[in-house]
Formats: structure tokens, C-alpha cells, sequence
């Protein structure tokens, strides 16, 4: 009875051990923590963006790695690039933007 507990035991922790490797962040892949934070960045990005009148019927796209924020898509004057990244540059937790709206 002794073995079988210590062999549960031994058991449990290795697949502990095992969950929280799977969890753990590279440099190509992000955790699920970080990916649930790029989430929640992108969202408020998009958000704040959908608010300002003069950004609101722009094709932007917004993708979030590890607190950088892309910007991506159409716009119609070199204003609109630069007030889409001021927007995003002001969102929490943004750590830079990377801005690749182009003119149409």
C-alpha cells in the first residue's frame, strides 16, 4: 500500500512538472498568460482606436506579440498613420507599436 502511494505520488509530480513546462514561454512562443495579456492589448488597441472619430472607418488591423503592437492596413492620409500610433502607443502595457499603415 506504501508503494502504490509513493508511485501516485511520484506520478502526480511529474505530470505537475510536466503541465508547467508546457506553460512556459520561448523565444518563438508565448505562455498562456502572455498570450490572454496580447489579447487583452489588442482589444483595447482596436477599442481606442473605434474611438477616435477621424480613425473609425479605417482599414487598421492590430496584432499584439509580447506587448508590441502592429498596425497594419490602409489609411488615407500620413495624419491617420501618425494618430492611429499615438492612439496605440497611449493603450496600458504597450511596450512599442510598430506601425506599417500604409496611404492609400
Amino acid at each position: 500500500m506504501v508503494k502504490l502511494q509513493r508511485i501516485l505520488q511520484i506520478l502526480v509530480c511529474i505530470g505537475l512538472i510536466t503541465a508547467f513546462l508546457g506553460c512556459a514561454a520561448t523565444q518563438k512562443h508565448e505562455s498562456t498568460g502572455q498570450y490572454v495579456d496580447d489579447s487583452v492589448i489588442t482589444t483595447k488597441v482596436k477599442a481606442a482606436i473605434f474611438k477616435e472619430e477621424s480613425l473609425k472607418t479605417m482599414q487598421i488591423s492590430v496584432e499584439t506579440y509580447k506587448g508590441v503592437v502592429q498596425l497594419s492596413g490602409f489609411v488615407d492620409s500620413a495624419q491617420s498613420v501618425k494618430k492611429a500610433g499615438d492612439v496605440a502607443r497611449g493603450v496600458e502595457n504597450v511596450k512599442d507599436v510598430k506601425n506599417d499603415l500604409v496611404v492609400k
